[in-house]
Parts: structure tokens; sequence; C-alpha cells
């Protein structure tokens, strides 16, 4: 589940060849809170001692996995299904980045559940290792995922693939100040945030020897400089701790400026 508590995606491997790319495959599963592995004709057939092994731990997934004759058997309990491709194909279909498929699974299966519709499902597809999915693949999808790489390059190995979608599905899911736009700060317990007395004070000491070393001494700029480096220092989000170093550190250099 994402931080909203909005159940993940299912993720389908079309016909994977190697037992260590679908246990790579499930780490990256559950490194981003997803668990529902399904797998569609493993080229070596399933259970997987390799798959385990490379899983390194993420063995509920592993053992949850479910094995499917076909793609359309794979996917018939889902409402919506994505599909990700490294190249676009002879079809009018939907292209969305990862970024957009995320919020949108995320939105899709959101809504369903405030709708009381019960469990509603989403999928999405990763094709074999070589050579991607098939046209018969994408035709049982909703949309296209494509990641805007390096045109010239812009082949994933599986458990890159899966990872770069559970991401983005897992980023949609958490509020603001939780995910990666504004982002929280972690600190030691034996610090806090600084109060704007205490950045008040490491202003006014900074100024201070500024002035007294000469920094500041055309009048006319001093009110902007002054602005100019309060405002780098407010941007910092000093903590108490940082605010004490800081202050330290000013009264060294003055000090040995000094006769």
């Amino acid at each position: 589940m994402a931080g909203d508590g909005t159940p993940g995606p299912v993720i389908v491997l079309v016909e994977p060849q190697l037992g260590e790319n679908i246990g790579m495959a499930a780490r990256a599963m559950l490194n981003c809170r997803l668990t529902e592995l399904r797998l569609v004709k493993p080229r070596d057939g399933w259970p997987s001692d390799e798959a385990t092994a490379a899983a390194a731990g993420a063995d509920e997934v592993v053992e949850g996995a479910r094995v499917f004759d076909t793609t359309a058997d794979a996917v018939a309990d889902l409402e919506r299904v994505f599909a990700t491709t490294a190249r676009t194909r002879d079809m009018t279909q939907r292209i969305l980045t990862p970024r957009q498929a995320g919020a949108e699974i995320r939105d899709f299966m959101a809504g369903a559940r405030s709708g009381g519709q019960g469990e509603i499902k989403a999928g999405v597809l990763f094709g074999r290792e070589a050579k991607g999915l098939k046209n018969d693949d994408l035709v049982l999808c909703d949309a296209v995922v494509m990641a805007p790489v390096n045109p010239a390059f812009s082949s994933l190995n599986l458990a890159q693939a899966v990872f770069c979608i559970g991401y983005e599905w897992l980023l949609a899911g958490f509020g603001d100040g939780e995910d990666g736009g504004g982002g929280r700060l972690a600190m030691a317990k034996e610090t806090r945030p600084a109060n704007k007395s205490e950045l008040q004070s490491l202003f006014e000491h900074l100024e201070q020897e500024l002035d007294a070393s000469g920094f500041l001494h055309v009048k006319k700029k001093r009110p902007v400089m002054v602005r100019n480096i309060r405002n780098v220092l407010q941007r910092a989000h000093l903590t108490e701790q940082e605010v004490r170093t800081l202050r330290g550190i000013i009264t060294s250099l003055a000090g040995n400026r000094r006769p």
C-alpha cells in the first residue's frame, strides 16, 4: 500500500526468462510496497531457487507469485492494465510516463474504493527480457508506459523497469511534506529547528563581525548585502545546534583576526 493506504497494482511479468530476474524484480516490488506478482509462462519453470536467492529476502512476493498460461488469463480480473515498452508500435495508444502512470493507477484505485465499488485492481505488464511485450499483449492494455530515457539506449533490465513504475506509484501516494517535493527534515534527537530569536542573534553576531572586518563598509550597499546574507541563512533551515556551531566559528575567526 502507498502512504495513503491505497492498494498497489499487480505486477505481471510476461514470459520472463531467468529466475534471477524474477527474484530481482520481486525485490524491487517489495522496496515499493508491492506484493502481488503474476508470471506468464516463465521459461525455466516455477518455483525457482534462483528467484528466491535473487529476491534477497522478498520471500512473500516470490512465494505468493501466481503462474498463468497466457497474458489474457493473467489480467482477466483486472479493471485497468498498463503496458511498459521501450518503443512505439504501429498502434494508436495512449502513452504515459512512469510518473503519470503511477499517479493514474493510484487515483483509479483510490477512487474505486471511495466509491464503494469493492476490490478494484490495476496491473502493469512487463515483457520478455530480450524482446519486450508483443502487440497481442499490448491490445489488452488501457495505456502504454514509456520512460523518457536516452532514446539511443532505452532498454532497462526487468528489475529496473519494475522499480521505476513501483517507485512512481509509491511516491504518488504520499502527501505534501512526505514525498520528494518539499521533503522532510530528519535531525538528531538532541537538537531541534532554530527559532527566530536564535536566528536573529546569529544574524546580528555575524553582521557585527562583518562590520568590524570592513566587509560591509559601503553604507549604500549594506542593507542589500545584509538582506542577502540573512536570506541565504534563512533558507538553510538551521537547527539550534547548527546556529551554535556557526556562532562558534564566527567567534573563532574574529578572535584570530584581532591582535
